[in-house]
């Protein structure tokens, strides 16, 4: 009976097979589609989930170059960071259709992708086509196209606000003793390769970025003898007054962000803080590389671990969430914007490598090159204004967090003691605001005092 069975299978087979003379279309469908997708189009990609368009930093290739799959092809600048764009496909870049400096919507071409060099001038043809289709895009202001063509040479204006830029880009307290060098990724690995010292380049691209092409131009005129004189060149143009500026994806995305912190009820409370045994630490773990950065993110996480409520964070107006990760991201003041570096788990992580990250973070945020993860990823948010003597402020509470802290500069202060009589202690101001849908005012308090015991008494920080 089995073997019946089996047999009885043999016949139902034979009329699928007598149907296989009808596979050919099929096959030539598939032709179909392999040859129209012989030209591809080169997107730009959303780098972030707010990011609503990018601008063109650099062509890491030209029309005409070969492109193997996974290979480099422009950098994109997004709200917060230059990233590269790989190519998903070999092929020849046939046509650019976004230039360097140009800015394109998310989802839209920047470029053509040819399968062969017989391609590319079809591919040429398209994109004039698409050019001509699409309406132009507004020409820049005469004030930001003389200052590009002004950035290159020694102009007074340039020389006579150097001291201004040179100020600008110190903002921050791990710039200071260092320089500050903002260039592509192509430009960093162009740089490498040529054996030229980024230092002495001027850079012509966005706020003065380093780009691939001037690299090079610094590699020939170093081969002309012309390198010392260009290093001489203050890289920041100068500045007209009056003149006006569109913001840069980075201005643009901290403008959205604060206009929509505008729709959170928010609420805030002061305390002083006092910081001598903060400051003596700081004295004795300063040469193992420990930032004051580092401390004061310990600190607040080993706080936030006992006030998971001032953690949480609100985003729909319905709900919040108790978040599982205490993740500190600290503002910091770059060229052209601000960004929030994150200590993910600074709870957890010992002092010296908190300390090791941060640095690690705020070099790569001068470069430019924070992956969305490492600023995008803040439940709570720290802002330090203490090294530029500011005692106390208020900050703007960051979309999608429960609370940011604002700190101050600790200053010696008279202070009246416990028994009666007057001393002398190094205080600070800490200003919190937060989210009052989520946090109350005696979360903030039992928040704080928590805070002043840990940097009254730091031992905890160094575990």
């Amino acid at each position: 009976m089995a073997h019946l069975l089996n047999t009885s299978f043999i016949p139902t087979t034979t009329p699928l097979r007598r149907h296989s003379p009808t596979l050919p279309p099929l096959t030539t469908h598939s032709k179909k589609t392999l040859i129209q997708a012989k030209i591809r189009e080169i997107f730009m990609p959303a780098l972030s989930s707010t990011m609503t368009e990018g601008k063109i930093v650099s062509w890491v290739k030209s029309e005409g170059d070969k492109l193997s799959k996974g290979e480099s092809v422009v950098v994109v600048e997004s709200d917060k960071a230059d990233m590269d764009v790989e190519t998903f496909y070999d092929g020849y870049l046939a046509a650019i259709m976004v230039e360097e400096g140009g800015v394109a919507a998310v989802g839209s071409a920047i470029g053509l992708l040819a399968e062969t060099e017989n391609e590319i001038s079809q591919a040429k043809s398209k994109a004039a086509t698409s050019g001509s289709d699409s309406a132009p895009p507004p020409p820049p202001p005469p004030v930001e196209a003389a200052v590009a063509d002004s950035a290159p040479a020694p102009v007074p204006v340039a020389k006579a606000t150097s001291p201004v830029a040179a100020a600008a880009s110190a903002v921050h307290p791990a710039s200071l003793g260092g320089k500050r060098i903002v260039a592509s990724p192509y430009a960093k690995k162009k740089a490498k390769e040529l054996g030229v010292d980024l230092s002495g380049v001027v850079g012509s691209g966005p706020m003065g970025r380093i780009v691939a092409k001037d690299v090079e131009a610094a590699m020939a005129a170093a081969a002309s003898g012309g390198a010392v004189e260009a290093a001489k060149v203050p890289a920041s143009p100068g500045v007209e007054l009056g003149s006006v500026v569109p913001f840069t994806a980075m201005q643009a995305a901290v403008s959205r962000n604060m206009v929509e912190s505008l729709g959170v009820p928010t609420f805030r409370v002061g305390y002083t803080i006092s910081t001598d045994a903060l400051d003596a630490l700081y004295k004795k773990v300063k040469s193992k590389g420990v930032t004051m950065t580092a401390l004061l993110a310990k600190a607040t996480a080993l706080a936030l671990a006992k006030h998971p409520v001032v953690n949480s964070s609100c985003r729909d107006g319905k709900s919040f969430t108790y978040n599982s990760s205490i993740n500190i991201a600290v503002a910091v003041a770059i060229d052209g914007g601000l960004i929030t570096p994150v200590l993910q788990d600074a709870d957890k992580v010992d002092l010296y490598s908190l300390s090791r990250k941060w640095k690690e973070l705020v070099d790569k945020a001068r470069a430019k090159q924070l992956q969305p993860q490492e600023y995008t990823t803040g439940t709570f948010t720290l802002s330090n204004l203490g090294m530029f003597g500011v005692d106390r402020f208020d900050a703007i509470l960051p979309p999608g967090t429960g609370a940011i802290m604002a700190v101050g500069a600790s200053e010696p202060t008279v202070v009246a003691t416990k028994d009666g009589r007057i001393g002398m202690k190094s205080q600070m101001q800490v200003n919190m605001t937060a989210d009052h849908r989520v946090i109350y005012g005696a979360d903030l308090a039992s928040f704080l005092q928590t805070l002043a015991k840990i940097i009254e008494d730091p031992k905890d920080l160094t575990l």
